[in-house]
């Protein structure tokens, strides 16, 4: 996992580097911002993603060891998803203004 996060960086870091290389003319269509935008999207979804799956696994694994305190757990997993949510909610609307 390590790994595939520092690649993904690194990637990320050459993107933006070959970026500011780019001519005027070239500079209108992929690197305007509308890209960078895509890039952020599609990052803060994958961070989302992550994020998700490991609350819903410790809230599965809290009521798997305390079964009367499902209600809690859900209760409180459920404005964690929201909030986690609300992060990738605010990066699209980011992207829309940039476009």
């Amino acid at each position: 996992m390590k790994k595939f996060l520092t690649t993904a960086f690194l990637f990320t870091l050459a993107v933006a580097a070959f970026a500011q290389g780019a001519p005027a003319a070239a500079a209108k269509g992929l690197f305007e911002g509308q890209f960078t935008a895509h890039i952020a999207l599609a990052i803060a979804a994958a961070g989302c993603g992550l994020a998700q799956g490991k609350a819903v696994a410790a809230a599965v694994e809290g009521v798997a060891r305390n079964p009367q305190a499902a209600g809690n757990i859900r209760t409180t997993m459920i404005i964690g998803l929201a909030l986690i949510e609300a992060l990738v909610i605010y990066v699209l609307v980011a992207a829309f203004a940039i476009k």
